[in-house]
């Protein structure tokens, strides 16, 4: 019975991390890196970040689409 309670709440889990994947737009694309600049700076980068780092990330769109939010 135990044994039942555990997979039925791992099942429950598991479909709420692909509901939240699912609305977050991550199954929208095919990689996670915009390309090999994206990952190298993700890696091994991200302490050291200057202006041309944050000008190529921009110009590239590395960090997907920008999200209006209304400030109520």
């Amino acid at each position: 019975m135990k044994r039942l309670v555990l997979v039925a709440l791992a099942a429950l889990f598991l479909a709420g991390c692909g509901a939240a994947a699912r609305e977050s737009g991550f199954y929208d694309h095919n990689t996670m890196y915009k390309d090999w600049e994206h990952l190298k700076f993700s890696i091994c980068g991200y302490p050291h970040a200057d202006q041309k780092a944050a000008q190529e990330s921009k110009t590239e769109n590395w960090w997907g689409k920008e999200v209006p939010v209304s400030s109520k």
